[in-house]
């Protein structure tokens, strides 16, 4: 059955009896209901508001005619515009002067259907209902959703309460800093691989900061592909080409280097610089699994260390306590001999090694190195990482067992430790001096 649903375009028999004044019980028989074209749809009595304010305004014009003439003035000419003072042409009625064709028909209709204003002209309120209900079954057309929307209800509901706050920390910035400000006014059905390759072409850096911005994307094109929004992720399209600078290696420090700073430890003032320089200088650790030691992680007497919580700071400052980053990088190493005697000159006491009853902040750590490099003259800056890769080169360059390797760094794969830790220690004339020694045999 045909449902017009009401809206500013139509009304009711209460609504007109209500702005003629009269009773709605008796408005459908009053003699003026005659007079005003409606229509019946599913057992409900509808007027066009552009009809209803058309006789009215007759209405109007016909009694203040009826008074001029009884007091002998005469009739206002049909050809006279309406005093300001008389009800005003309804919205839904657009003026037909200079519309020939819309001027010819008897209903000239604005009507909303399907969430779309339609205009109708009709001589007749039959063929006005036909062409609403022919209208009525036309497909209405899809809503949009705004990329910017869809993008933060993504992130706020799907992504932040399930990652960890350091990566929660990066899709957002990802989103605030490109994603965004580069798809901003668009639709998500909107996003083609033209759009999103122009993303990438504005963006300037290393290519891993675009790798990051297109992980972000990837996500929220998914679900709009789940949704239905599209029929496919434009960032698959073949078209679609990341390119960029290589990211810096992080450079290990030389043997040289490592043998000065491991021999002037004894120089640092503060005994708790002592042991993080210690412990961070000789282990495969990352800085924050250093940060999340606790005293009863070191074990001197078996000559291990027990790996089993990390302290990260996603917003720079505030530390937050986490569990490992992957299930590898929970384990036990063993404890340089060289770090004991700095260990046991500390009496640490709460639930962190570094920082007591409250983890170190970042600011804390940076102002720790930096004491670290003045106290020990060392010519370059003291950075953690830096650490952890030249104790990874070193161990794998003695031992050549990259299995080994790839347990003391807590890696899921040694394909990891290979390509981001292991630098080689080898020059080129001791790999010709390799080559020689075997084709000289």
């Amino acid at each position: 059955m045909f449902f017009l649903p009401l809206s500013d375009d139509v009304c009711t028999i209460v609504n007109a009896s209500e702005v003629l004044k009269l009773d709605p019980q008796n408005f459908s028989k009053n003699p003026l209901f005659s007079e005003i074209e409606s229509i019946e749809v599913s057992g409900k009595v509808l007027i066009f508001q552009g009809i209803l304010g058309n006789f009215i305004e007759k209405l109007v014009k016909s009694c203040y005619n009826d008074v001029r003439e009884s007091d002998g003035s005469p009739p206002i000419s049909q050809e006279l515009r309406h005093l300001d003072n008389c009800i005003a042409q309804s919205d839904c009625m657009p003026s037909l002067e200079g519309d020939s064709e819309m001027a010819r028909h008897k209903i000239n209709q604005y009507i909303t259907i399907n969430g779309v204003k339609r205009w109708i002209t009709a001589d007749t309120m039959q063929e006005f209902a036909e062409k609403v209900i022919k209208l009525s079954g036309t497909a209405p057309e899809p809503q949009k959703h705004p990329f910017d929307e869809y993008a933060w209800n993504w992130f706020n509901t799907y992504s932040k309460p399930t990652v960890a706050t350091v990566t929660a920390t990066t899709y957002e910035r990802q989103l605030r800093a490109y994603l965004v400000p580069a798809f901003q006014g668009l639709a998500v059905e909107d996003i083609g691989p033209d759009e999103v390759q122009r993303l990438f072409n504005s963006m300037n850096g290393a290519k891993t900061t675009k790798d990051k911005a297109r992980m972000v994307l990837n996500q929220i094109l998914d679900a709009a592909v789940e949704d239905k929004l599209i029929s496919s992720n434009p960032l698959k399209s073949r078209r679609v080409k990341i390119t960029g600078k290589a990211s810096k290696a992080t450079p290990p420090y030389t043997v040289e280097q490592m043998r000065y700073l491991i021999q002037h430890i004894g120089d640092i003032q503060s005994p708790v610089d002592r042991v993080y320089m210690a412990l961070q200088a000789l282990h495969p650790l990352r800085l924050e699994e250093v940060l999340g030691l606790a005293p009863e992680d070191i074990d001197c007497d078996n000559m291990t260390v027990h790996i089993r919580r990390a302290v990260t700071h996603p917003t720079r400052n505030q530390p937050e306590v986490k569990d490992t980053k992957t299930e590898s990088s929970h384990r036990t190493i063993g404890l340089s001999s060289l770090a004991v005697p700095y260990l046991q000159q500390m009496e640490s006491a709460g639930a962190f090694l570094f920082g007591g009853d409250k983890p170190l902040s970042y600011t804390q750590v940076r102002k720790m190195c930096q004491r670290i490099q003045r106290d020990t003259g060392f010519a370059e800056n003291i950075t953690p990482i830096r650490f952890r890769t030249t104790v990874l080169t070193d161990l794998y360059d003695q031992t050549k067992d990259i299995k080994l390797a790839q347990a003391a760094a807590g890696h899921t794969t040694s394909a990891m430790t290979l390509k981001y830790y292991v630098k080689g220690r080898e020059t080129s004339s001791e790999a010709v001096a390799a080559v020689d020694r075997l084709y000289s045999a």
